[in-house]
């Protein structure tokens, strides 16, 4: 009865346009940030390297190299304060946690990109590539 009671309430507190991202998707993070009586949007972009939770509890981690230090800031999903998510590229990841990319630095921070557009099918037994 009270898991039913809370999932009402959550429910409308939940935003209705996400983007489809995963772990190891480069995104930009549009912020609303008030200075005094005035409203700024501020962009921190960088890799999700986690996300955790679920429902209005869901969150993201995005990291990124500022001036050679790491810098990771931690969203959450379904907060009024994130004004937009933008996904930017789509890693090749084989894991639910980065968080090995806190101890590389420089190129061995990169990851390989999904190539977009092609799409591979098997046909008895061998591969063709065809173009979506």
């Amino acid at each position: 009865m009270s898991q039913q009671l809370l999932a009402k309430v959550e429910k409308g507190n939940l935003r209705d346009q996400i983007p489809e991202f995963r772990v190891g998707d480069t995104v930009d993070v549009h912020t609303r940030i008030l200075e005094g009586d005035k409203e700024r949007i501020q962009i921190f972009n960088g890799v999700v390297i986690a996300r955790s939770g679920s429902g209005t509890r869901e969150m993201f981690v995005v990291r990124r190299i500022v001036q050679g230090e790491g810098v990771e800031r931690k969203f959450p999903l379904h907060s009024p304060r994130i004004s937009k998510i933008e996904v930017k590229r789509s890693g090749v990841v084989r894991r639910a946690k980065l968080y090995f990319l806190r101890d590389r630095v420089g190129k061995a921070v990169r990851l390989r990109e999904k190539r977009g557009g092609q799409k591979v099918e098997v046909i008895q037994g061998e591969e063709v590539a065809a173009k979506a």
